[in-house]
This record gives C-alpha cells, structure tokens and sequence, in this order.
C-alpha cells in the first residue's frame, strides 16, 4: 500500500528537498545569477536603433510600391463595381478576371515584401545578440556569476544587469 501511494508524494519530496537546498548553497558562496532582459537589448540599444533606421532606409521604397499596388487595386475594384451592372458578360468576366490577377500579384508581392523584411530584421537582430552574449559572458565572468538568465517569470532588480549590458553594447 505504502508503494502505491510513495510516486504522489514524490514530486513534493524533491522540492521540500531543492528548497532546503537553496538557501546552503547561497550561504556558501554560490549561485550567483544574474538577468538580462533581452528583448530591451533588441529595442533600446544603440545598436538596434541603428539596425532599424538602416531596414527602414532600405525597404521604404519597395513599401510605398506595395502601397500604391494596393491602392490602384482598390480603385479598379471600385470601378469594376460601379460599371459591372453595365457591361456585357464578356467585357465583365474579362475585367474580373484581370481584377484576381492583380490582386494574386498584389498578395504575393505583400508577402515577399514582409518575408524579406523579416528575413532583414532577423539579421540584424542576430547580429546584436552575437555581440551582446558576447559582453554577457564578460560581465558574467567579471561578477563572478554563475549563471545569466534571458528569460524568467520574474527577477529581483537586484540581478538585472540589463542596463549595465546596454551601455557596454552602446561603446
């Protein structure tokens, strides 16, 4: 009987048995952490700023090609709607037929565009995180930390060393 009920009580055991732990392990020196908000990295730094306003430069063109696109489409389908009831089968099936062509080309075009700006911007952003754990893993060693979290619930201010990983990233 004791065997049946021993596996539920497990899970309960390990943590009594990590929490107890935690606080030895803290009283002899060790597990030092610290925590860095990545996403800030990615939006606040000098870096990142730079990345986006070069993006930006490079794709404004081909956005307002997309936007013109999609506006001219727009005006032929209103025109279409406004002189349909006017025209013969024919003339209509021809006119609505070259309306979803260009809309497919006006989809597909929308598409690549956002692909590639992805693409882009992913670039970018690699680039900022390969320097960025770079200067982490300086910090880190500096600080004598045994481990820098990127992700978490919740940090205490204490650990964060964000900003400190900014301005390092901004030299």
């Amino acid at each position: 009987m004791l065997k049946a009920t021993l596996p539920q009580y497990l899970p309960k055991a390990l943590l009594l048995a990590a929490l107890c732990a935690a606080p030895l392990a803290q009283a002899q020196g060790t597990g030092r952490i610290g925590f860095v908000a990545t996403e800030r990295l990615m939006s606040e730094s000098k870096m990142a700023k730079t990345a986006d306003a070069r993006i930006q430069a490079e794709f404004s063109k081909r956005q307002k090609v997309v936007e013109e696109t999609v506006t001219k489409l727009k005006q032929m389908s209103e025109k279409f709607d406004n002189e349909a009831a006017g025209l013969g089968d024919v003339e209509r099936t021809r006119r609505a037929r070259e309306l979803l062509n260009m809309e497919k080309d006006v989809q597909r075009m929308q598409r690549e565009f956002q692909e590639d700006l992805m693409q882009r911007k992913n670039e970018e952003r690699a680039a900022i995180a390969t320097r960025a754990y770079k200067i982490i893993e300086q910090v880190a060693e500096q600080e004598r930390l045994d481990a820098v979290l990127a992700e978490a619930a919740w940090s205490s201010p204490r650990i964060d060393i964000t900003d400190k990983i900014l301005k390092l990233l901004d030299k």
